[in-house]
């Protein structure tokens, strides 16, 4: 099972971290020992001073799929969750600035927190998915899928250039403005529409 990242995929969130809009999709990937399923708890590591959280819609691929076009590429996952994409930014702006590689600030232990399914029928219009994350009562991140630079069809096409995709794998699309730093204590709760798919504490 592969867990595969869009980077930068709003044009607002690129905007508030400072980068140029990208002009094909930014791919990186995530450790399988990153999935955190169930409203189990996530642990702050002890490595950063700074985890900021990052919720984005999620893809379940449902069969196996290599050199799809954009136009078939909705066969290829039937289910829809909000995720979330931790990220150590200490860790990413240090190794970004000296150009090397980040994963180790993306693909940690728990880093990648999913919510419950839900069939994509029930998630409405996939190109128009409202999602919101909710940082204790506060609500710090609204997003929809209208929004993102490359689409579900254009990032499943993409990655099956380059990776053979399989059943259960999953695809974290893009985060929107709105990143910000999580403490421990914290409650995070995600909806998709007014369905709350996750809803985990911080420790």
């Amino acid at each position: 099972m592969k867990i595969i990242c869009a980077g930068l995929n709003y044009r607002n969130h690129a905007l508030e971290m400072g980068r140029e809009i990208p002009t094909e999709p930014v791919i990186f990937l995530k450790a399988d020992s990153s999935l955190l399923k169930k409203n189990k708890p996530f642990f702050i590591p002890d490595f950063s001073e700074r985890i900021e959280y990052e919720a984005e819609l999620v893809l379940k691929i449902c069969k196996v799929g290599r050199y799809i076009t954009p136009a078939f590429a909705h066969r290829y996952y039937n289910e829809i969750t909000l995720g979330v994409d931790f990220t150590a930014r200490d860790l990413q702006s240090d190794f970004s600035r000296k150009g090397l590689p980040w994963e180790l600030s993306k693909a940690f232990d728990g880093a990648a927190p999913i919510g419950m399914f839900i069939p994509k029928e029930e998630a409405g219009d996939v190109t128009s998915i409202d999602f919101t994350l909710i940082r204790n009562e506060e609500v710090v991140q609204q997003g929809n899928s209208s929004d993102l630079i490359f689409d579900f069809d254009a990032l499943i096409s993409r990655v099956s250039q380059f990776f053979t995709l399989k059943t259960g794998d999953l695809i974290f699309t893009g985060t929107p403005a709105g990143v910000g730093r999580v403490f421990r204590g914290d409650r995070l709760r995600g909806l998709i529409g007014e369905k709350i798919v996750f809803d985990f504490a911080v420790k």
